[in-house]
């Protein structure tokens, strides 16, 4: 059955094309849309057409699985012209999310009708590349260069209204999408309204202005530091305004298969790509149905259970939180509601759906209330003991059947696991801060877990709208594991006499979301010297070990929740504070902590060479099922950015000799215990370098 089928109703051809699940232009798509307007071009009676698809939604873009293979943009740029040069009046009909070559088909049509609820967007940055099948050249002869760089530059989607006030969009439907187009179509046709191309339109000089060209690559520049895909964004666009049509797609597809060449390209489609896998478990198949999950409770409502209860209330999943006071509860809910009520504050949620969310929530003070819960996380403090105590509770009061989840982000799941009489029903969840916002969610499976209690919560996390990765049980995880290294090297520098800063402005430089000082600070210092004090037995004989955390503390400073830390705060905005650094430096030669300057690279790398170093500790030990489960642990809970791909991506990037040699090099470089203790190589990266195989060929021949 082809994809794409013309109907006729009256003199409009309907061409219908269903792709599930998204409706990607994929090469069968295009064959069928080609082959659909031979048929209409030899049917005279054809007065008008509409473009639609059937299912979710209009196009969602072009296939990314085509990117690393020859160029395809000719083939694109050859079927859009063919819809854009019809001798009669052609509407995309548009619903869903239009994005990215979905909204390139649609600017190639003569009008266009959206859906109330549709999205438009150009995501191709984030990828490390640019519209390249005609969106440079259509959209500024279509809404001007200025409003061509906002929407391309910003890359997330605008809803139907606003695409309407900036002229993608021309009409919104009311309910039926389809027959308001037909019947728009219908009218054009009774007017005598023919083809309106884009293509024949001029771009508006004044919206191409040098200084409105330069304003945005200075922003460019600083909003997206060290990337070139924008910047070549903005070539394309400038090069709408001085170039003919078809010139202007010549030079657009040069300039986009430039960008995927390029690392930053490469890096992004890898974690796109991983983000896909992290889903799929070896010993979990298909065949492995999860359990069912309608009624969920939260033991905790501070702020991690509030996060969690939100998530499973966004998802429309009722959920029980419970506490063991009444005002501990009660002030929990107040942060939830008034969590929820910023949201409407901010546009993100109307009243009426904020009361239906917050009604999903309930509290309660007696363990009994988890009986109906099909699942129930806990997400107490860090306390070994505590949480077993819970999980003793839980074992007796929830349900047979029930999945028993703990939050934690460093404990031993497997000690909890321990104390219930059903084992198998345990499982880690950890959630990220904040929980309702942030995508990663950590599924720790332990030697007793379930198949199907695994395959419920890699399930779950997509009515969560998280992005699930496995993990084996070991002190951190994944992430936090990998974040020892990384941040105990942050903290050792300034200990050494570089600044808070100094060191976060070196990372963030390098294209880190947020300086690890700036993100202790966030968290609060209390949370981290907690862990660290609670589990000193764990850590190497270092006296210097993760000693700024502890002196800050020790003088009164938590970070933002008092307003001073590494830094001091006026609301979130970090101010440079000389006591702080006085008090950081005193520690560090108190310490005996030789003084050392740093420039930016020897920050950045010894920072991320251990946090590499680590990651491939937990490949070996098959923590990690797939390097590039590691890489989206990091992009998606740590702020890592996507255009580097991961440390497992960055590390065979830069060379896995280059980062053995790092170790050696900073090891010899800090002395003794620490060449020994935190910069020796992980036995992994030894063979490879040994054997001189990249990380990606090793994965392969495991078939990863």
């Amino acid at each position: 059955m082809s994809v794409a089928k013309v109907v006729y109703e009256g003199g409009v051809a309907v061409l219908a094309v269903s792709n599930p699940p998204v409706n990607v232009i994929d090469a069968e798509v295009r064959a069928g849309i080609s082959r659909a307007l031979d048929e209409i071009r030899n049917a005279p009676a054809v007065k008008a057409v509409v473009l639609l698809c059937e299912g979710s939604t209009f196009f969602s873009g072009a296939d990314i699985g085509e990117f690393s293979g020859p160029p395809r943009e000719e083939e694109y740029r050859r079927l859009f012209g063919r819809i854009e040069g019809l001798p009669v009046p052609v509407i995309a009909a548009m619903h869903g999310t239009v994005l990215g070559g979905g909204l390139e088909i649609a600017l190639a049509c003569h009008y266009r009708i959206a859906a109330p609820e549709s999205r438009f967007g150009f995501p191709e940055i984030n990828l490390g590349i640019i519209p390249g099948a005609g969106g440079t050249q259509r959209l500024p002869r279509l809404i001007g260069v200025e409003r061509a760089l906002e929407l391309i530059l910003d890359a997330r989607p605008v809803t139907a209204r606003a695409a309407a006030d900036i002229g993608v969009v021309d009409r919104i439907a009311k309910d039926d999408l389809r027959g308001e187009a037909v019947a728009w179509a219908e009218a054009l046709v009774a007017e005598g309204r023919g083809p309106r191309r884009t293509a024949d339109r001029a771009v508006d000089p004044g919206t191409a202005d040098p200084a409105v060209l330069e304003r945005f690559r200075n922003w460019a520049a600083g909003e997206y530091k060290g990337r070139q895909a924008p910047l070549t964004a903005i070539e394309a666009v400038r090069a709408s305004a001085i170039l003919p049509f078809a010139r202007g797609l010549e030079y657009e597809t040069e300039l986009v298969n430039e960008a995927k060449a390029t690392t930053e390209s490469k890096a992004a489609i890898h974690v796109f790509f991983a983000e896909r896998e992290t889903r799929k478990v070896p010993d979990v198949g298909p065949d492995v149905e999860p359990r069912r999950v309608s009624r969920v409770a939260v033991v905790g409502a501070g702020t991690m259970g509030g996060g969690i209860a939100i998530a499973f209330a966004n998802a429309g999943i009722p959920v029980t939180v419970l506490d063991a006071t009444r005002e501990a509860l009660a002030r929990g809910l107040g942060v939830v509601e008034g969590i929820l009520a910023d949201r409407v504050r901010r546009g993100r949620l109307s009243p009426e759906e904020k009361a239906k969310r917050f009604g999903l929530i309930t509290g309660s003070l007696d363990y009994d209330s988890v009986k109906e819960a099909d699942l129930v996380v806990e997400a107490v403090f860090e306390d070994l003991e505590l949480k077993k105590e819970i999980f003793r509770r839980l074992d007796a009061a929830a349900r047979p059947g029930a999945i028993l989840a703990t939050n934690t982000s460093t404990l031993d799941i497997e000690e909890i696991a321990a104390v219930v009489a059903r084992p198998e029903d345990v499982v880690g969840l950890h959630f990220f801060s904040p929980a309702h916002v942030m995508p990663l969610l950590e599924v720790v499976r332990t030697r007793y877990t379930a198949r199907d209690v695994v395959q419920t919560a890699m399930a779950l996390a997509r009515p969560l709208r998280k992005t699930p990765v496995l993990s084996g049980v070991c002190y951190g995880f994944i992430g936090n594991r990998m974040m020892e290294g990384y941040a105990r090297e942050a903290e050792r520098m300034v200990l050494e006499g570089a600044t808070p800063r100094r060191v976060d402005t070196a990372l963030e430089d390098w294209g880190m979301a947020m300086g690890i000082l700036a993100v202790f600070d966030m968290a609060g210092i209390g949370v981290g010297v907690a862990v660290h004090r609670a589990n000193a037995h764990r850590y190497p004989p270092d006296p210097t070990y993760y000693q700024a955390d502890a002196t800050l503390l020790d003088a009164g400073r938590e970070g933002q929740k008092n307003g001073r830390g590494y830094y001091r705060y006026e609301g979130r905005q970090r101010i440079d504070d000389p006591e702080a650094v006085e008090l950081l430096h005193a520690r560090g030669r108190a310490l005996g902590v030789p003084r050392r300057s740093h420039d930016d690279e020897e920050i950045v790398e010894r920072c991320l060479f251990p946090l590499i170093n680590e990651g491939l500790r937990i490949l070996e030990e098959g923590i990690a099922l797939r390097p590039g489960d590691v890489d989206v642990v990091w992009c998606a809970g740590y702020g890592f950015p996507r255009w580097r791909g991961g440390p497992m991506f960055l590390a065979d990037t830069i060379g896995l000799e280059r980062v053995y040699e790092g170790m050696l090099e900073y090891g010899s470089r800090l002395g003794e215990p620490f060449r020994r203790v935190h910069w020796a190589p992980a036995p992994l990266l030894e063979q490879l370098v040994r054997e001189g195989r990249s990380l990606s060929g090793w994965a392969a021949k495991r078939g990863d």
